[in-house]
């Protein structure tokens, strides 16, 4: 008798387990679907405004930029996806400041984790809205974000 009282508790938990999925499956069935016909819709097509996309450097109108060349960017990127090369300089009062070279980013093996933006003490990097990164080559993957002649904007 035990074993039979058993079997029923469990038949009508595997029913009520069954009817829970169902009742799901049914939810999402008769949902409005929010599929994009992309490319078709690309003039129109809208993001969340928490998209990452590509990293960038902001620049200026004058193209000055507030990257420091601190590397902490660099330090927390989980990956090595960003390498800093900067150089050593003496300022007219005898100071001497790291200077920016070459902002190396590698998108390519990029995790898209912002780790490196929420490191930057002066809101220096950014993620837009790009996500058009089909490529043939690899190369065409590692990308410098300080622009030719740029300079570190004076505070």
């Amino acid at each position: 008798m035990n074993a039979l009282k058993h079997y029923i508790v469990d038949f009508f938990r595997a029913l009520g387990s069954l009817l829970v999925g169902m009742k799901t499956t049914m939810r999402e069935f008769f949902t409005r679907k929010t599929t994009e016909c992309y490319p078709e819709n690309r003039a129109t097509l809208k993001l969340s405004p928490r998209f990452r996309g590509t990293l960038t450097m902001i620049h200026d109108e004058e193209n000055h930029h507030r990257c420091v060349a601190c590397g902490l960017c660099q330090m927390a990127c989980p990956n090595g996806t960003i390498h800093v090369v900067s150089r050593q300089e003496t300022t007219p009062e005898g100071k001497t400041v790291r200077v920016l070279d070459r902002y190396e980013y590698n998108l390519g093996s990029c995790m898209f984790c912002q780790l490196c933006v929420n490191a930057c003490p002066h809101q220096a990097i950014t993620f837009d809205q790009e996500f058009e990164h089909a490529v043939f080559d690899r190369s065409k993957l590692l990308l410098k974000l300080n622009k030719e002649g740029s300079s570190l904007k004076k505070q």
